[in-house]
């Protein structure tokens, strides 16, 4: 597989395919987002359309997509509607895990469920008086079943999945792991209960479950998972920051196209030969170019870390798995800047009604802002600096949950 990114006619043979798709969803964005609306119907589509399975080998019946070409159709999704590609997040990465496991009869059944159209979720984060470093939801051991009891948030994508990638504790000996859990049974419940001001149709609400069923061969110990997840999870956040940002150039270009009412103040008879305003839409499209690149560019670690890990290169692999960590945050720390400011610069290039909820135009601020708030940007930037400065290794793996709160101060301050 090609370790670079390009628009050759390769990337494009495996764009078309799915563009007419990405219209359709476009065209019915706005809509979703004044009903708040859970995307079903487009995600249909992509599943219908084997979109689930374009990092499959060809030769299993996938797309075949690198890593790059992946983002970058995860790019061009998130600027017809930026809650689909995060809503398919989970099911990436655990598709992306299942391709680094060892050849097989037990990951070929996965690859063949992901061609036949089948979704996976996402369920790790648990809220509530949850310790950093502890995991509430467990699976046990029944009657000789196996089964998961728990509960999560930021079940990302798992309402319109058949499958719940869930990070859970083994009652038995403590050992963290993955359990793959089929939502089609009575033991998953699951609630559209995401309250954020942004992102607001991903399906990321709450999920429950009350022993429900989990056969042995679909429990995987945490620790194979494969190394480069957390950067991978984070190119999500990346590309679909970069789609938001086409989206703004789009309907940036859009209005000032259409609009006929004018300022005395202007410089022209009607605002697309306005230069000022020309000025600011130019602006726009030079931050959403350079967040697009970014974001490609960040990509490639990853690409290098699957092909070390297939080649058995072990060293490299490490190397890989490093600057994936370091190159994706350095992505996210410049990149929400980018695309969030151009979320404001939007605005300056229109009049007041451009506010308008009709419009509904804020949705990619508010979008941006969401997706820019999962993982603390000044940590990312300490990481970085960290690695550069003093060659400290990043993190693979990190949680969220209650400290042990503040250290009892021994005097009053003077």
């Amino acid at each position: 597989m090609t370790t670079t990114f390009d628009s050759t006619a390769e990337y494009s043979a495996l764009a078309e395919k799915f563009r007419p798709i990405f219209q359709r969803i476009a065209d019915t964005a706005l809509e979703r987002e004044h009903k708040r609306q859970l995307p079903f119907e487009p995600i249909t589509w992509l599943k219908q359309a084997g979109f689930g399975a374009v990092r499959v080998p060809v030769e299993q019946g996938g797309g075949g997509a690198s890593i790059p070409q992946l983002f970058q159709l995860l790019i061009e999704l998130a600027q017809a509607d930026s809650n689909v590609p995060q809503a398919l997040r989970g099911h990436f990465a655990f598709v992306e895990d299942r391709l680094n496991a060892p050849p097989g009869t037990a990951r070929d059944v996965w690859l063949q469920r992901f061609v036949k159209g089948e979704l996976v979720g996402n369920a790790w984060s648990e809220v509530g008086a949850v310790a950093i470093g502890d995991v509430i939801t467990k699976i046990s051991q029944q009657d000789g079943q196996w089964v998961a009891n728990g509960r999560k948030f930021y079940s990302t994508g798992s309402i319109f999945a058949d499958w719940i990638d869930l990070y859970a504790r083994r009652a038995d000996n403590n050992a963290d792991v993955i359990a793959a859990v089929s939502t089609h049974q009575p033991g998953v419940v699951q609630h559209d209960d995401w309250d954020g001001f942004g992102q607001r149709t991903t399906g990321s609400g709450t999920s429950v479950y009350e022993n429900a069923r989990v056969d042995e061969e679909n429990i995987f110990p945490f620790e194979t998972r494969f190394k480069y997840q957390t950067a991978f999870y984070q190119l999500f956040h990346l590309a679909t920051l970069a789609g938001i940002g086409r989206a703004i150039e789009r309907d940036v270009s859009q209005q000032v196209r259409d609009r006929q009412r004018i300022y005395s103040s202007g410089n022209a008879p009607h605002v697309s030969q306005d230069a000022q305003i020309l000025q600011v839409v130019g602006q726009v499209s030079a931050l959403v170019y350079a967040a697009q690149a970014t974001a490609l560019r960040a990509t490639l670690p990853a690409q290098r870390a699957y092909e070390a890990r297939l080649s058995g290169d072990a060293a490299a692999e490490k190397q890989a798995n490093i600057d994936a960590e370091i190159e994706s945050a350095q992505g996210q720390i410049v990149v929400s800047e980018l695309v969030l400011r151009a979320g404001t610069d939007l605005f300056n290039a229109l009049g007041a009604s451009a506010a308008s909820t009709t419009k509904a135009l804020d949705r990619h601020w508010r979008n941006a802002r969401t997706v820019s708030s999962h993982n603390p940007i000044v940590y990312k930037a300490r990481i970085v600096g960290d690695w550069r400065v003093n060659g400290t290794e990043p993190l693979y793996v990190w949680q969220i949950g209650n400290g042990p709160g503040r250290q009892a101060e021994s005097a009053p301050r003077s």
